[in-house]
């Protein structure tokens, strides 16, 4: 069976080689790259099945790497930064990576990362009793994993698509923060309210006509989200 390959990024040689040498006995192979446009050729070039992603680099930092490749790819993208505060997190989260893992990090947390984010980008749930929701003209095609709006593709990461079919099989029920956060990401992240926050913000940039005023994915203050079917039409 042919092993996941984890691109690891950063400048720092000694954690490069640390890690190299940590996987090495692991489920995982390893490719690395010590800046960002080298992370950016080596995505292109090889498809890796994760990236690993230093924040501070010269030239090109983590945040703009992250960036630009979310302009054309879907790959989960891990985050690590020496600054652990929720401000960081949330940008890390804004500009489109999967997760956040604080330096120094222990080597049993950051594989409990790498399997919690390649589950969901790997998940194959059983098909809900609709096969495909339409919701104005949003359509989710639940067995392709598809979804249009206006009939163009709406192309989302494994952990937007998690939260939107979890939302959307449980069409018009009120979610709770803690239901969800256990359900998309794992009960180890139950706390991690500044997660669903942002994700929720991503998602409803790529769905929704109006941010200010949410047609599909609806917030119940104080209590959580609900998806909303009877969405008008777009005029």
């Amino acid at each position: 069976m042919n092993r996941d390959r984890i691109l690891i990024v950063d400048d720092d040689l000694t954690v490069l080689k640390f890690l190299q040498a940590a996987f090495k006995d692991t489920e995982y192979g390893t490719l690395t790259a010590t800046n960002g446009l080298e992370a950016i050729e080596t995505v292109e070039k090889e498809m890796p099945d994760l990236v690993i992603l230093d924040i501070a680099m010269p030239k090109m930092d983590g945040l703009q790497v992250c960036r630009r490749l979310r302009e054309w790819s879907q790959i989960p993208i891990i985050m690590l930064s020496a600054f652990c505060d929720t401000e960081e997190k949330v940008k890390c989260l804004e500009a489109g990576a999967d997760d956040y893992v604080c330096k120094p990090f222990s080597m049993e947390e950051l594989i409990a990362r790498i399997t919690s984010v390649l589950r969901r980008s790997k998940a194959t749930q059983t098909p809900p009793a609709q096969p495909v929701m339409t919701a104005g003209d949003l359509c989710i095609d639940f067995n392709a994993r598809r979804v249009t709006s206006s009939g163009n593709d709406v192309k989302l990461t494994p952990t937007e698509y998690s939260l939107l079919r979890e939302l959307a099989t449980n069409v018009g029920k009120v979610l709770d923060h803690t239901y969800l956060l256990k359900k998309v990401w794992g009960s180890e992240y139950s706390g991690e309210t500044e997660y669903l926050r942002v994700f929720v913000n991503r998602l409803r940039a790529k769905l929704e006509p109006n941010l200010s005023e949410p047609r599909y994915i609806i917030t119940v203050p104080g209590v959580g989200y609900m998806f909303n079917r009877r969405a008008p039409d777009r005029n």
